[in-house]
């Protein structure tokens, strides 16, 4: 037996339970990975809370999309892999328990320099935000807004909008922006009046906006004059038809991406701060402080 995060009915972090199940096998072109670590993303919660987001999902479900851990059992045909890899790599709700069953094209090599925990946060959100970012091509010179800048998401979106020359603004509370400083990134605090201060921010104005926060970021950038065509939000989605933004986030990883990214967070070239580790067992601690939104980096579960 093995054990998995699972809710069976839709709601808050009060809905997890960790439930036994029959281990997991890999199937043809699979290979299962012995979890050491899982990261949590808002969109966990967000599907949990909401039954129409997306609407043919079957209950139970499990939780979490990123992973890291060693690889202990192969499926026929797969020969890019072998038993004992250290890998990182991305599931469909699944990550968060002992053990995670995937396409051997959906895990990279971890390096060697990279700690279980920062590897388990990296499978969804690097490639979520390298795609939101290249979604706006932000070009040398330009002004990027990058909303919820101290989250997981928002910090690897500006750290890579920053390595492409462009000048970035980030919205994020107040205790989060001296650390934004430190990294190159110009905080502006969200809420009432932001509107205002991204004026004072950015009196040449805004070229490109990647949002992780949702609706007030894509109206204020709308009444700044950002082109929609150079806004993508992962969190927004109506803002596609109203607005004509896009919405590029998660879909379309490929494993070599991955891989590229977690070199780049091993060498130090980006940074993603761990907000807070828990064991598995207290995973509705980890959502509920997730769900608080008041972060800097990535919440991950580790696991023996």
């Amino acid at each position: 037996m093995s054990r998995i995060v699972q809710y069976s009915r839709y709601g808050g972090p009060e809905v997890l339970d960790i439930v036994e199940v029959a281990e997991p096998h890999a199937g043809a072109g699979e290979v299962r990975v012995a979890v050491r670590a899982a990261g949590l993303n808002n969109f966990d919660s967000k599907v949990r809370r909401s039954p129409d987001l997306l609407p043919h999902r079957v209950l139970p479900s499990g939780q979490g999309s990123e992973f890291a851990g060693v690889i202990d059992e192969l499926g026929d045909g797969v020969s890019t892999a072998a038993v004992g890899d250290e890998v990182l790599g991305w599931s469909n709700f699944t990550a968060q328990a002992d053990f995670v069953v995937v396409p051997v094209g959906h895990v990279a090599p971890k390096p060697s320099g990279l700690g279980w925990a920062i590897a388990g946060g990296l499978g969804l959100v690097g490639n979520t935000a390298e795609r939101s970012t290249r979604a706006v091509a932000p070009q040398r010179g330009e002004t990027v807004l990058v909303s919820a800048a101290a989250g997981g998401v928002g910090l690897f979106a500006a750290q890579l909008a920053i390595a492409e020359g462009a000048i970035v603004i980030g919205t994020a509370g107040a205790d989060n922006h001296d650390y934004l400083r430190g990294l190159g990134i110009i905080p502006v605090a969200y809420g009432p009046g932001m509107i205002d201060r991204l004026r004072a921010a950015a009196p040449q104005g805004i070229d490109a906006v990647i949002d992780n926060a949702g609706q007030e970021t894509v109206e204020v950038a709308i009444e700044l004059g950002v082109d929609p065509k150079r806004i993508n939000s992962i969190v927004y989605f109506e803002g596609a038809a109203e607005y004509g933004i896009s919405n590029i986030g998660g879909g379309g990883k490929k494993s070599e991406d991955l891989g590229r990214l977690a070199r780049l967070v091993a060498d130090g070239t980006i940074l993603l701060p761990l907000a807070a580790t828990y064991p598995l067992a207290e995973v509705r601690g980890a959502y509920e402080q997730l769900e608080s939104r008041h972060l800097r980096g990535k919440i991950v579960l580790t696991l023996p």
